[in-house]
């Protein structure tokens, strides 16, 4: 069965400004707490050519560093050659636990 839902932090396991990656079935995932304290999460598989990305907090983007790509916090391409924007995923904070599921087909 593929993964739907998993536990990506503890509440207190992320600062403010970091990330954190975490596996999501088979993929790695993306989980951003921002600034102002709450959360995003998203594939952590580039479009491009799915290699891994990662935050850069100083500039509050989500960068690939095999060709450069960059994303929003949105998860949409901004630069670099991503043809499309990061699956995103919803995130709930459920007592202690940070909590990343796939979103309901529309």
């Amino acid at each position: 069965a593929a993964t739907r839902r998993v536990i990506a932090a503890r509440k207190d396991e992320l600062q403010p400004g970091s990330f954190k990656i975490f596996p999501f079935g088979g993929q790695p995932g993306l989980l951003i707490r921002k600034q102002d304290g709450t959360y995003r999460a998203f594939t952590a598989v580039c479009t491009h050519l799915g290699c891994t990305v990662q935050f850069k907090p100083g500039q509050s983007e989500i960068w690939c560093a095999c060709h450069n790509g960059m994303y929003d916090l949105e998860g949409r391409n901004v630069s670099g050659p991503p043809p499309r924007p990061l699956e995103a995923y919803v995130v709930h904070v459920a007592g202690n636990d940070i909590v990343v599921e796939k979103a309901k087909p529309a």
